[in-house]
């Protein structure tokens, strides 16, 4: 109970804040699903490219791998894993601050910013030579990508209700598991450019697909609309007219009133409130558990196809097939999450499997069978993250079932009649006093 009464005063205190911004009005529910299939073709696919761009530049050093990479650059294996943890560590460091700033700046300067940064680093990165510069282009990548994944899932949800995100995130992960099937394919093409105008095939690599991100970012500044009610890129462009506008703002307004934020920082309450909540810890071990075997297998799966006694070159191409079966296996998990609505059994059971595999992969190292190493491999890359997806949504509304968002507005509204009555009464006394005086 007291919790429901703290969150009735926190959503009735914002939603009395905004009454220039959001004025009540009706719609239609067809007239809101349009708007949102509208939402699903303006918002969802610079997302999605984003999150594409930001894969191959992550993943493609272990394509580069496979070109002779640590002989052109001058370093050894070890030195090549201690600037994968680097890139690990930048992610860790800005991740929290990089929320921070995307709540103050929104998400379309703080996403677009990103997206240039770590697509000139990764571009720059083809010219790196000997060990320093390598280490610094590594934590410099992790250090811009650091806030782009928490920044994606904060914007959709300040787009979309509750009950529409589940499919969204999924969607918007398909960025990244699409570039993570491509990357292999592309890398193949790519790395037979070797001695072109004097570059390794790395080299190509790193040029052509950092640029590429630097075309999505601009792209994504110039056409991706600043807020739901201020559907405006920078260009100018107006994706909805001010009456729908308002009907985007309010539908998720309504659905979760603690959405509403007329505040540009966080407090230091809700920071501590957030590092010392120990639900957190479960969903935290399971990232870490489950995480820490799939970001291995993105960095060193074609050099370990190689070790098999497969194709330098053609390794990049066979991996993509593992990258393929998390797809499927991510959409099986995200239905299976739906149709049964505890997510929490199901995250468990795909880091299982993902542990499961793993240890498999490390009984079979002496194993002269190279098609049954490469095919436990496989398996194991189409199971890493399969959960990932539907990991990151709440387990339960903010709202309690028995305080809706419609209830906020009509308090809203009690209000101002009970504040029109006093006055009134105020205005009487006021006439009584005069006349009892003049009498």
């Amino acid at each position: 109970m007291a919790e429901e009464k703290q969150v009735s005063m926190l959503a009735e205190s914002q939603l009395s804040t905004s009454d220039d911004d959001a004025q009540e009005i009706t719609w239609t529910e067809e007239e809101e699903l349009a708007l949102v299939k509208r939402i699903d073709w303006t918002v969802m696919p610079l997302l999605i490219v984003a999150f594409f761009a930001l894969q191959l530049d992550r993943g493609n050093i272990g394509n580069a791998m496979t070109d002779f990479f640590l002989r052109d650059v001058g370093i050894t294996q070890f030195q090549f894993n201690v600037g994968q943890q680097l890139l690990a560590a930048g992610i860790v460091i800005l991740e929290i601050p990089s929320n921070l700033i995307l709540y103050r700046l929104g998400p379309r300067l703080w996403i677009g910013v990103q997206v240039l940064a770590w697509g000139l680093v990764a571009t720059f990165q083809a010219f790196q030579k000997g060990l320093g510069p390598y280490l610094a282009t590594r934590l410099l990548l992790g250090l811009c990508e650091a806030g782009f994944i928490p920044a994606g899932l904060y914007t959709l949800t300040r787009w979309y209700k509750t009950e529409e995100l589940s499919k969204r995130f999924s969607i918007f992960f398909l960025g990244n598991l699409v570039a993570s099937a491509c990357s292999g394919l592309v890398a193949f093409g790519i790395l037979h450019m070797r001695g072109i105008c004097g570059l390794a095939g790395w080299q190509w690599l790193f040029l052509l697909e950092g640029i590429f991100t630097i075309l999505i970012g601009l792209v994504f500044l110039a056409l991706f609309p600043d807020s739901s009610l201020n559907p405006v890129s920078l260009l100018g462009v107006r994706h909805f007219s001010p009456r729908e506008s308002q009907i985007l703002f309010q539908r998720v307004i309504r659905d979760d009133p603690t959405k509403l934020q007329p505040r540009k920082n966080v407090s230091w309450a809700e920071v501590k409130g957030t590092l010392t909540n120990w639900r957190l810890l479960p969903h935290f071990l399971c990232t870490v558990m489950g995480m820490s075997g799939a970001w291995v297998l993105g960095s060193y799966a074609p050099t370990l196809v190689i070790q098999f006694g497969f194709d330098r070159l053609k390794s990049n191409a066979m991996m993509s097939i593992g990258a393929w079966i998390l797809i499927f296996t991510n959409l099986l998990w995200g239905y299976l999450a739906d149709r049964v609505g505890k997510r929490g059994p199901l995250v468990f059971l795909g880091v299982l499997l993902l542990w499961a595999f793993m240890l498999a992969n490390r009984l079979l190292i002496t194993s002269t069978d190279k098609n049954l190493r490469f095919g436990i491999l496989t398996v194991s890359i189409g199971f890493q993250a399969c959960w990932r997806e539907f990991h990151h949504l709440p387990t339960h509304r903010p709202i309690t079932p028995h305080y809706s968002s419609h209830s906020v507005f009509k308090k809203k509204k009690k209000k101002k009649k009970k504040k029109k009555k006093v006055k009134k009464k105020k205005k009487k006394l006021k006439k009584k006093k005069r006349c009892s005086v003049g009498f």
